[in-house]
Protein backbone atom coordinates (compact mmCIF):
# COMPACT_ATOMS: atom_id res chain seq x y z
CA UNK A 1 0.00 0.00 0.00
CA UNK A 2 1.41 2.95 -1.65
CA UNK A 3 1.93 5.80 1.34
CA UNK A 4 0.29 3.40 4.05
CA UNK A 5 0.02 5.49 7.58
CA UNK A 6 0.83 3.97 10.99
CA UNK A 7 -0.11 5.38 14.44
CA UNK A 8 2.03 4.11 17.14
CA UNK A 9 0.42 4.36 20.37
CA UNK A 10 2.27 5.22 23.21
CA UNK A 11 1.51 4.46 27.57
CA UNK A 12 3.80 5.89 30.11
CA UNK A 13 6.40 3.14 29.67
CA UNK A 14 6.25 1.95 25.93
CA UNK A 15 9.77 1.44 25.08
CA UNK A 16 9.25 0.13 21.70
CA UNK A 17 7.69 3.13 20.26
CA UNK A 18 10.91 4.46 18.30
CA UNK A 19 12.15 1.20 17.39
CA UNK A 20 8.77 0.51 15.86
CA UNK A 21 8.39 3.90 14.28
CA UNK A 22 11.78 2.60 12.51
CA UNK A 23 10.68 -0.74 11.28
CA UNK A 24 7.80 1.09 9.80
CA UNK A 25 9.44 4.31 7.93
CA UNK A 26 12.34 1.72 6.74
CA UNK A 27 8.86 -0.41 4.92
CA UNK A 28 8.33 3.38 3.33
CA UNK A 29 5.11 4.08 5.70
CA UNK A 30 4.00 7.46 7.01
CA UNK A 31 4.14 7.09 11.00
CA UNK A 32 2.83 9.70 13.60
CA UNK A 33 2.74 8.44 17.55
CA UNK A 34 -0.49 8.77 19.70
CA UNK A 35 -0.42 9.53 23.34
CA UNK A 36 -2.39 7.25 25.19
CA UNK A 37 -4.60 10.68 26.38
CA UNK A 38 -5.83 11.58 22.84
CA UNK A 39 -9.27 10.68 22.81
CA UNK A 40 -8.90 10.26 18.75
CA UNK A 41 -6.39 10.00 16.40
CA UNK A 42 -6.49 10.48 12.17
CA UNK A 43 -9.34 8.33 10.92
CA UNK A 44 -7.26 7.40 7.86
CA UNK A 45 -4.73 5.52 9.54
CA UNK A 46 -4.60 2.33 7.93
CA UNK A 47 -2.72 0.45 10.58
CA UNK A 48 -2.54 1.20 14.67
CA UNK A 49 0.42 -0.45 16.56
CA UNK A 50 0.08 -0.91 20.17
CA UNK A 51 4.09 -1.13 20.75
CA UNK A 52 5.81 -3.32 23.29
CA UNK A 53 7.25 -1.63 26.73
CA UNK A 54 5.76 -1.65 29.96
CA UNK A 55 2.59 0.25 30.50
CA UNK A 56 2.05 2.19 33.79
CA UNK A 57 5.59 0.01 34.89
CA UNK A 58 3.10 -3.98 34.40
CA UNK A 59 1.47 -2.52 37.93
CA UNK A 60 -1.42 -4.55 38.75
CA UNK A 61 -1.29 -6.83 35.66
CA UNK A 62 0.85 -6.19 32.71
CA UNK A 63 -1.92 -4.23 29.97
CA UNK A 64 -4.56 -4.02 32.47
CA UNK A 65 -4.47 0.09 33.49
CA UNK A 66 -3.33 0.92 29.86
CA UNK A 67 -6.65 -0.67 28.85
CA UNK A 68 -8.59 2.24 30.65
CA UNK A 69 -6.59 5.22 29.10
CA UNK A 70 -8.27 7.32 26.92
CA UNK A 71 -6.92 6.59 23.68
CA UNK A 72 -8.59 2.78 23.93
CA UNK A 73 -12.19 4.05 23.92
CA UNK A 74 -10.85 5.24 19.87
CA UNK A 75 -8.61 1.77 19.54
CA UNK A 76 -11.44 -0.19 20.04
CA UNK A 77 -14.05 1.54 17.94
CA UNK A 78 -11.20 1.44 15.23
CA UNK A 79 -11.11 -1.69 15.41
CA UNK A 80 -14.91 -2.64 15.86
CA UNK A 81 -15.38 -0.61 12.34
CA UNK A 82 -12.76 -3.37 10.60
CA UNK A 83 -9.32 -1.23 11.23
CA UNK A 84 -6.32 -3.03 11.58
CA UNK A 85 -4.77 -3.24 15.19
CA UNK A 86 -1.32 -4.44 16.13
CA UNK A 87 -0.24 -5.54 19.35
CA UNK A 88 3.40 -6.35 20.06
CA UNK A 89 4.83 -7.96 23.19
CA UNK A 90 2.99 -5.51 25.89
CA UNK A 91 0.36 -4.31 22.87
CA UNK A 92 -0.60 -7.70 23.03
CA UNK A 93 -1.26 -7.60 26.74
CA UNK A 94 -3.39 -4.61 26.17
CA UNK A 95 -5.48 -5.99 23.46
CA UNK A 96 -6.02 -9.15 25.41
CA UNK A 97 -7.03 -7.29 28.64
CA UNK A 98 -9.07 -5.18 26.43
CA UNK A 99 -10.66 -8.10 24.87
CA UNK A 100 -9.81 -7.06 21.22
CA UNK A 101 -7.98 -10.88 21.51
CA UNK A 102 -9.39 -13.85 23.53
CA UNK A 103 -7.06 -15.46 26.30
CA UNK A 104 -4.72 -13.89 28.43
CA UNK A 105 -0.85 -13.40 29.10
CA UNK A 106 0.92 -14.91 32.77
CA UNK A 107 4.07 -14.76 34.19
CA UNK A 108 6.32 -17.13 32.14
CA UNK A 109 6.43 -20.49 33.98
CA UNK A 110 10.10 -20.00 34.82
CA UNK A 111 9.06 -16.68 36.25
CA UNK A 112 12.19 -15.22 34.73
CA UNK A 113 12.67 -12.67 32.16
CA UNK A 114 13.46 -13.74 28.78
CA UNK A 115 15.50 -11.68 26.59
CA UNK A 116 17.23 -13.54 23.47
CA UNK A 117 16.27 -14.40 19.80
CA UNK A 118 13.95 -17.53 19.25
CA UNK A 119 12.59 -19.72 16.26
CA UNK A 120 9.15 -19.26 15.14
CA UNK A 121 6.53 -21.30 13.03
CA UNK A 122 4.53 -19.69 10.56
CA UNK A 123 0.87 -21.29 11.40
CA UNK A 124 -1.42 -19.42 9.19
CA UNK A 125 -0.81 -17.20 6.39
CA UNK A 126 -4.57 -16.13 5.83
CA UNK A 127 -4.14 -12.96 6.88
CA UNK A 128 -2.87 -9.57 6.34
CA UNK A 129 0.05 -9.78 8.62
CA UNK A 130 1.73 -13.09 7.52
CA UNK A 131 0.50 -12.87 3.75
CA UNK A 132 4.16 -12.85 2.23
CA UNK A 133 5.59 -15.67 4.64
CA UNK A 134 4.98 -19.60 3.95
CA UNK A 135 2.89 -21.61 5.96
CA UNK A 136 5.49 -23.83 8.53
CA UNK A 137 8.23 -21.31 7.46
CA UNK A 138 11.09 -20.97 10.08
CA UNK A 139 11.94 -17.03 11.20
CA UNK A 140 14.36 -16.01 14.02
CA UNK A 141 12.45 -13.46 15.84
CA UNK A 142 13.99 -11.20 19.45
CA UNK A 143 11.60 -12.07 22.45
CA UNK A 144 11.48 -9.71 25.84
CA UNK A 145 8.97 -10.33 28.48
CA UNK A 146 8.29 -11.68 31.83
CA UNK A 147 4.81 -12.20 31.33
CA UNK A 148 4.21 -13.98 27.60
CA UNK A 149 2.58 -17.35 28.82
CA UNK A 150 -0.52 -17.28 26.68
CA UNK A 151 -3.23 -19.14 28.02
CA UNK A 152 -6.61 -19.69 26.77
CA UNK A 153 -9.40 -22.58 28.24
CA UNK A 154 -9.85 -25.91 25.69
CA UNK A 155 -13.05 -24.90 24.30
CA UNK A 156 -11.35 -21.01 22.81
CA UNK A 157 -8.56 -22.75 21.59
CA UNK A 158 -9.92 -25.35 19.49
CA UNK A 159 -12.16 -22.23 18.04
CA UNK A 160 -8.70 -20.41 17.32
CA UNK A 161 -7.29 -23.35 15.37
CA UNK A 162 -10.85 -23.66 13.54
CA UNK A 163 -10.66 -20.30 12.37
CA UNK A 164 -7.00 -19.97 11.98
CA UNK A 165 -6.65 -17.62 14.73
CA UNK A 166 -3.23 -19.16 15.54
CA UNK A 167 -0.77 -17.43 14.15
CA UNK A 168 2.53 -18.18 15.16
CA UNK A 169 4.34 -21.06 17.62
CA UNK A 170 7.66 -21.30 19.37
CA UNK A 171 9.93 -23.80 17.94
CA UNK A 172 13.46 -24.73 17.19
CA UNK A 173 15.19 -23.98 13.83
CA UNK A 174 13.57 -27.14 12.90
CA UNK A 175 10.69 -26.30 13.35
CA UNK A 176 10.20 -28.74 16.35
CA UNK A 177 8.46 -27.17 19.64
CA UNK A 178 10.55 -25.19 21.70
CA UNK A 179 8.07 -23.34 24.49
CA UNK A 180 10.15 -20.74 26.19
CA UNK A 181 7.31 -19.37 28.58
CA UNK A 182 5.21 -22.32 28.86
CA UNK A 183 2.94 -20.72 26.81
CA UNK A 184 -0.82 -23.20 25.60
CA UNK A 185 0.54 -25.12 22.87
CA UNK A 186 3.67 -23.10 22.40
CA UNK A 187 1.44 -20.26 21.05
CA UNK A 188 4.01 -16.89 20.10
CA UNK A 189 0.98 -14.96 18.55
CA UNK A 190 -2.80 -14.76 17.37
CA UNK A 191 -4.93 -12.80 15.55
CA UNK A 192 -9.20 -12.10 16.02
CA UNK A 193 -11.70 -13.99 14.16
CA UNK A 194 -11.87 -11.43 11.56
CA UNK A 195 -8.48 -11.31 11.12
CA UNK A 196 -8.15 -7.27 11.22
CA UNK A 197 -6.68 -7.55 15.05
CA UNK A 198 -3.33 -9.42 15.65
CA UNK A 199 -1.09 -10.31 19.21
CA UNK A 200 2.30 -11.75 19.40
CA UNK A 201 4.97 -11.68 22.20
CA UNK A 202 7.82 -11.78 19.71
CA UNK A 203 9.33 -8.45 18.38
CA UNK A 204 9.43 -8.31 14.27
CA UNK A 205 10.45 -4.60 14.89
CA UNK A 206 13.76 -5.45 16.02
CA UNK A 207 14.33 -8.11 13.59
CA UNK A 208 14.73 -5.05 10.62
CA UNK A 209 17.91 -5.54 9.85
CA UNK A 210 21.14 -8.45 9.25
CA UNK A 211 23.47 -7.05 10.93
CA UNK A 212 21.73 -7.10 14.31
CA UNK A 213 20.94 -10.77 14.36
CA UNK A 214 17.60 -10.93 11.70
CA UNK A 215 15.70 -9.37 8.89
CA UNK A 216 13.05 -11.63 9.24
CA UNK A 217 10.83 -9.30 10.70
CA UNK A 218 10.72 -7.20 7.75
CA UNK A 219 8.98 -9.65 5.77
CA UNK A 220 6.34 -10.39 8.51
CA UNK A 221 5.54 -6.52 8.84
CA UNK A 222 5.72 -5.79 5.03
CA UNK A 223 2.56 -8.01 4.91
CA UNK A 224 0.28 -5.29 5.82
CA UNK A 225 1.45 -3.38 2.80
CA UNK A 226 -0.69 -5.60 0.68
CA UNK A 227 0.08 -6.95 -3.11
Amino acid sequence: MKDMKVGIVQFPGTNCDYDTQYAFEKLGCKTKLIWHKDEIFDKNTDLLVIAGGFSYGDYLRSGAIARFSPIMSAVNKYAENGGKVLGICNGFQVLTESRLLPGALKRNEHLHFLSKHHHLKVVSNSNDFLSKMRRDEIVNIPIAHHDGNFYIDDESLKKLYENEQVLLQYCDENGDISNPNGSVDSIAGICNKQKNVFGLMPHPERAMEEVLGSDDGYRMLEGFLGK
